[in-house]
């Protein structure tokens, strides 16, 4: 009677405990086509450093050439000015979307010559060009630089962070827009950051309850999305469609290999069938100690070293782990626990494991 009274008090307290949430935003699992970032990249020249910059750097110096032609400041054929504070620098930055002209964006400034610091230096008005070719903002201003490097005469150096990179915040100002159909093209498509046909279709259906007959699936990745053509009302139903919640496709199992770091990261999807695990380690030890062997007083013998070679085994006793039909990621880190397998012994028992058909999962090496 008491064990009844206690199976209906926990199916009580199970059914009164919130179930834990598994949905996704939209905006969480996709984006629109075309609303995104573009990236930006330039070539400019940073002046005023206190003598770390790139000196006799012959780009550098045809650059500043013709820096002082724009200013009306010609130089005489042959001379080549000594540039120790100048640098020449790639600008990168990303243009937002649906930036506009006027509007300022970050800009990150990295040397490409010899220069041992950014620190203190000034970029000179330099244009930041798009994948077409085209001109999107003018870059310009004072850089912040979070490294310090410095050198004493007997090539003793301390470095802290890195002082060849510095960033200009607003350093950019925009001017071209970058055209995303957003208010023109008859169907707007919407694309998954991972592919999966299930989550597609569930992101479709979950749209079409809220917006009937808006979605339909192109492919693994892309949905189409017939919205109104008014930019207004178009706005508002993509802002709904993204705070629509949906429950993803359980993602297939995988297990991540890190060749470099040892790192290995295995997936609750993961399961394996019936197989027996042993995982041992034989160590074979060799030392040497050679003793010298003195000749009898007067017998006119020669010192000689006898070798004296000691060989020992050791061979570490480990259990064997048994996993049942579809053991799940616990079983298999309470197994691998229990042996006491090091990173790199795991990537072994996890090759061997898919090699004889047990390891249901993708094995990725990075």
């Amino acid at each position: 009677m008491i064990r009844k009274i206690l199976l209906v008090l926990a199916a009580a307290m199970t059914a009164l405990t919130p179930g834990i949430a598994s949905a996704e935003r939209v905006r969480d699992l996709g984006q629109f086509q075309g609303v995104r970032s573009n990236q930006l990249t330039g070539y400019g020249i940073v002046v005023g450093l206190p003598g770390t910059g790139d000196d006799n750097l012959e780009y550098l110096t045809q650059a500043m050439k013709g820096v002082s032609g724009r200013m009306g400041l010609t130089l005489p054929p042959g001379v080549s000015p000594g540039l120790k504070n100048a640098a020449a620098v790639m600008i990168t930055a990303d243009l937002p979307a649906f930036a506009k002209p006027g509007q300022r964006i970050d800009v990150t400034v990295s040397t490409i010559g010899k220069a041992k610091s950014l620190r203190g230096g000034a970029l000179i008005m330099t244009p930041l060009y798009g994948a077409d070719g085209q001109i999107y903002a003018m870059a310009q201003g004072n850089l912040a630089v979070g490294g310090l490097g410095i050198s004493g005469k007997d090539g003793s150096n301390v470095t802290v962070n890195i002082p060849t990179v510095g960033r200009i915040a607003d350093g950019a100002s925009v001017e071209r827009a970058v055209a995303t159909g957003f208010d023109s093209d008859p169907l707007l498509r919407w694309n998954l950051f991972n592919a999966d046909f299930l989550t597609a279709s569930r992101v479709r259906d979950a749209i079409n309850r809220r917006l009937p007959g808006t979605a339909s699936v192109e492919d693994g990745v892309t949905l189409a999305l017939r919205l109104p053509p008014q930019s207004d009302t178009r706005a508002s139903v993509m802002a709904a469609i993204e705070m629509i919640e949906v429950e993803p496709a359980e993602t297939a199992a995988r297990v991540i290999v890190n060749s470099r770091t040892g790192t290995v990261v295995i997936n609750n999807a993961v399961r394996l069938s019936p197989a027996a695990i042993s995982h041992g380690k034989l160590t074979v030890r060799v030392d040497e100690d050679p003793t010298v062997v003195q000749p009898a007083p007067f017998s006119r013998g020669q010192t000689a070293v006898e070798q004296n070679s000691t060989i020992t085994t050791d061979e570490e006793k480990r259990s064997v782990a048994m996993f049942k039909p579809g053991a799940s990621l616990s079983s298999v880190v309470d197994a691998l626990n229990m042996l006491g397998v090091t990173p790199s012994d795991l990537v072994a028992i996890l090759e061997a494991l898919k090699q004889a058909g047990a390891l249901k999962a993708e094995m990725v090496v990075i």
